[in-house]
């Protein structure tokens, strides 16, 4: 059975898998910044 706790503990896990790599990887944010300029035009 799947419940919503494993689901959120999932979630969570991810997040600071993301969050780490993020901050080992300045060329991800840099992807991400162009991406949020290009949608403001």
């Amino acid at each position: 059975m799947y419940t919503i706790e494993m689901a959120y503990a999932r979630m969570r896990e991810l997040q600071d898998l993301a969050n780490r790599s993020r901050a080992h990887q300045p060329s991800a944010s840099r992807r991400a910044e162009k991406k949020h300029a290009a949608k403001k035009r």
